[in-house]
């Protein structure tokens, strides 16, 4: 389990030094008043989606595309999209993602606290209520027969994968220049948002090398939904706590940035009420898990798989998010 801890430590500290785990930068992004996050997050998937492709091509990295997330309502990508803007929604009530939320902890943001309790929450209803009863209308409407064939962008619209990732990575690349250009983002970590995506990315490669595998931090909300049935003598035993362990580093590399780093002029931190936190919490946890990811399983590495849920998702987020942010003003 080091390497899972270790690869969160780097992944929770190249959040901190983003800064892109702040309350305000979350939810302004939401409004779109404050255009930090995305650049980050954008650099963040480009470079993650070459270093995706180059080790797949050396044959080190073997893994999957995203399958559709499908709950058998109006699609095969329901629960994409149902579970993105619930997601989304979670982001803007509360400030926070699933995977900066651990980054919050350990930056010392008090709301960190009550929005992972939600989440907790939350991952305790999707493993012991939603995620049983979802399994139940599969197996009565025997899902929707999505081929494996179509779960990438190449695959769906019929080109090459090397023209589909020339046409993803010019896209990314487009935006994060006319970003830069026109709103002229700033951060008040250690690093700029264009840096600190390439240090997201560069945790990326950490886990590609040590764990061949990819970020993701959702999966550890339903770990713990899991442990605590089986507490509870209502399941079996999990078989895995790998994800716990690495968003137990992204805590720790986040205080280490926090503890090593001078203190910086920051604006005032933003009051995120504990019940809005908690209800936030449980929207994230509970639209991840339904979505099949969060921020960084959907939009970092997922995208980076062009796999088309993980596109759809990313979309339905901050379609969500961006509804929200403006209900609530």
């Amino acid at each position: 389990m080091a390497t899972h801890f270790i690869t969160g430590a780097a992944f929770g500290g190249a959040l901190a030094s983003a800064a892109i785990y702040r309350p305000d930068v979350i939810i302004e992004q939401m409004s779109f008043q404050n255009w930090q996050m995305v650049t980050t997050f954008l650099t963040a998937s480009g470079t993650s989606t070459l270093l995706v492709n180059i080790f797949q091509r050396l044959g080190y990295l073997d893994a999957c595309p995203r399958s559709f997330s499908t709950i058998n309502l109006f699609g095969p990508l329901d629960g994409n999209i149902i579970g993105g803007c619930m997601l989304g929604a979670g982001m803007a009530v509360s400030g926070a993602c699933p995977g900066t939320v651990y980054a919050q902890i350990g930056s010392g943001i008090h709301s960190g606290l009550y929005t992972l309790g939600g989440a907790i929450l939350g991952g305790v209803i999707w493993t012991g209520f939603l995620r049983p009863a979802l399994l139940r209308r599969q197996k009565k409407t025997k899902g929707t027969g999505v081929k494996s064939d179509s779960l990438t962008l190449d695959k769906l619209i019929g080109t090459s994968q090397l023209t589909a990732l020339v046409a993803v990575e010019t896209l990314f690349a487009g935006l994060v220049a006319a970003i830069v250009h026109l709103a002229s983002p700033t951060s008040s970590g250690l690093v700029g948002p264009v840096t600190g995506g390439v240090l997201i990315a560069g945790a990326q490669l950490f886990s590609i090398l040590t764990r061949k595998c990819l970020l993701g931090t959702s999966t550890s909300l339903e770990e713990v939904g899991d442990y605590f049935w089986w507490a509870m003598r209502r399941g079996e035993k999990p078989k895995s706590y790998s994800s716990i362990a690495l968003t137990a580093g992204m805590t720790a590399g986040a205080l280490a940035v926090s503890l090593a780093s001078p203190p910086a002029p920051l604006a005032p931190e933003m009051t995120i009420e504990p019940i809005r936190a908690v209800l936030g919490g449980i929207l994230l946890a509970v639209g991840s898990r339904m979505g099949g990811g969060c921020t960084s399983g959907h939009g970092i590495s997922g995208m980076s798989f062009l796999s088309v849920s993980s596109f759809v998702t990313v979309a339905a987020m901050f379609v969500g998010g961006a509804g929200v942010a403006a209900i609530l003003g």
